[in-house]
């Protein structure tokens, strides 16, 4: 059972039900029948494949929701009987497909002696979804959006059937798909590096179809004895026009954007027929852009520079992971936008686990194994469970606002990782504060004042977005938002999926990054120097900087680095092109 559904099961009271109204997706249902003497609601079942395909939920029977947003307690008669149809209905494979509930899922609640129930359901697990009425997943499976079920088109059924039988999406063999499809000096820097990583592998000797074969880019069907390049192999080391006659939604976009500028973006890398636009060549390219401008301190341990800091290493897992755990069969593009204060990660595909569970990691279920792989052979990604760990460890060695994990599902199926380059606590925010609510802020408690500090940093934040920064349980949490609310600090749009902004300012509907074309100056809360070369943060002497061969790479985008090709200035840093 989901840890989220059943602690938030227990231990319920009437007040608790009406504070988590606000932070989880809770469902009210009469439970009155068709002839009014009570029985299970027809549009329960439902619910109960919305909640199980989404982020689960709690319905409550036996109350009525108004219009304000309040609960009327209605009851229900003979709850016993309630229970036996429910549990009869439930296991009933003719009309749902599956049972993911036990008696813990059920509470029962007496309120001016009337009764009402509670039913917890959790999310269905990756090989359970899509959960399905009438023994037919198609036009019979729901998801929740906002405070609604929705029926699934036939298209994302298909999609949760593929997810649900197949392990990995990327190990289906290509017949007549070989050595001519791959850029092959891709394929060549891919084995140099991974030579200078394995000098000793007897990988190093054998020719291309041995080696794409060993790393899982390359396959041998042993019944039909068809041969070809993996779905993998191709994604990994292909040429563009022949990715996009397997994946045709197929597309990588970087792009850098500037504050107060007319224009969309200040640098970007798309395929443009002058490079493979392959997924191993996209890495390569934009890992060094979202890295170029990031302070490396100069720090010396046994003899030798360490470049590589948890920030870097944050990144480099961040962009892995957006390529790794994509679906390229969905229609959403891969993107990754870097601006002064920040860098954003959209994949293709939802989570194939809960948020919250890979927030804890040591479990994985990666869409794209032979991807991964490939990509850990060369020192690229983190082992299984371990990848948002390390970001968000990289996150908080800086005292960085935490990263910012969501799924969307509209337009199309997305996940989206956010990194802030911003000081959790900078005097600014906390002198904005006190201005704005005078000498009672201070009075608060400390969490009071962080969530404060968030909203005001953020501008308008959710309750699944607070629990990434406090450890505290979904009612005591949901409790203090009511405080804050109550005593006037902050506004709430209320009910289900509420928001919350700070009273006096400005309500604010952010854009997303990936649906904006600008950013503004008001969205960001940073100097100058927090993020960017400083005078001492760039230094290069002769023991100062070593290249090997699996570090530098020269292609036409590279970088030479000469003896004048660098010119550093008190206040910005510029790179010449002599």
């Amino acid at each position: 059972m989901s840890n989220r559904i059943f602690m938030q099961l227990q231990n319920l009271t009437l007040e608790d039900i009406l504070i988590l109204r606000e932070s989880v997706d809770i469902e009210c249902k009469l439970a009155i029948g068709r002839d009014g003497r009570g029985g299970l609601p027809i549009s329960l079942w439902e619910t109960y494949s919305a909640f199980a395909n989404t982020d689960g939920g709690i319905i409550i029977l036996g109350t009525k929701e108004k219009k304000d947003g309040s609960l009327e307690i209605i009851g229900v008669e003979n709850s016993r009987k309630f229970k036996d149809d429910f549990f009869k209905t439930i296991n009933n494979r003719q009309k749902v497909s599956v049972n993911l509930l036990s008696d813990h899922h059920w509470k029962e609640l007496s309120v001016d002696n009337k009764v009402i129930i509670l039913i917890g359901v959790p999310r269905a697990t990756r090989q359970q979804q899509p959960v399905y009425l009438n023994n037919n997943p198609l036009g019979n499976s729901f998801i929740r959006q906002h405070e609604g079920d929705f029926r699934l088109d036939d298209e994302r059924v298909k999609r949760l059937l593929a997810e649900q039988t197949q392990d990995s999406r990327d190990d289906e063999i290509l017949p007549y798909f070989g050595l001519d499809d791959l850029d092959i000096s891709s394929l060549k820097v891919y084995r140099q590096r991974y030579a200078n990583l394995n000098p000793s592998s007897d990988l190093n000797d054998v020719d291309d179809i041995t080696f794409l074969r060993r790393i899982g880019a390359y396959g041998i069907n042993r019944v039909t004895q068809e041969k070809g390049l993996t779905k993998a192999g191709l994604l990994m080391f292909g040429q563009h026009h022949h990715i996009t006659e397997v994946f045709p939604n197929y597309f990588v976009d970087y792009q850098e954007r500037e504050i107060n500028s007319d224009k969309r973006w200040v640098d970007r890398v798309v395929a443009d027929a002058t490079w493979s636009g392959n997924l191993f060549d996209f890495y390569r390219k934009v890992y060094n852009k979202l890295i170029q401008d990031l302070k490396i301190p100069f720090e010396i341990v046994d003899g030798v520079r360490q470049d590589d800091t948890p920030v870097h290493v944050a990144i480099r897992e961040a962009l892995a992971n957006c390529l790794v755990h994509a679906d390229y069969s969905d229609r959403a593009s891969v993107l990754v936008v870097k601006t002064r204060d920040s860098f954003e990660f959209r994949n293709p595909g939802l989570m194939r686990i809960p948020l919250e569970q890979s927030l804890f990691g040591g479990e994985s279920d990666c869409r794209n194994r032979k991807l991964h792989q490939m990509f850990r052979f060369i020192n690229i990604g983190e082992q299984a469970g371990s990848g948002i760990p390390k970001i968000l460890a990289g996150w908080r060695s800086q005292h960085w606002i935490p990263p910012d994990l969501q799924e969307k599902r509209e337009p199309n199926n997305q996940t989206v990782l956010k990194l802030k380059v911003i000081s959790l606590f900078p005097d600014n925010i906390h002198q904005a504060l006190i201005a704005q609510f005078g000498n009672v802020f201070k009075s608060l408690s400390e969490q009071e004042r962080f969530i404060l500090a968030i909203v005001k940093h953020e501008g308008t934040v959710n309750h699944a977005r607070l629990k990434v920064f406090l450890n505290e349980h979904s009612t005591d949490l949901s409790k203090l938002l009511h405080s804050l609310v109550k005593n006037n600090f902050l506004h709430t749009t209320g009910g289900r999926w509420a928001t919350y902004t700070l009273v006096g300012d400005n309500i604010i509907n952010p854009d997303d990054v990936f649906n904006s074309l600008s950013v503004s100056d008001d969205s960001l809360g940073v100097s100058g120097d927090s993020l960017g070369v400083s005078d001492d943060s760039l230094s290069v002497s002769d023991d100062s900087l070593s290249v090997s061969d699996d570090s530098l790479s020269v292609s036409d985008d590279s970088l030479s680095v000469s003896d004048d090709s660098l010119s550093v200035s008190d206040d910005n840093l510029s790179v010449s092109d002599d």
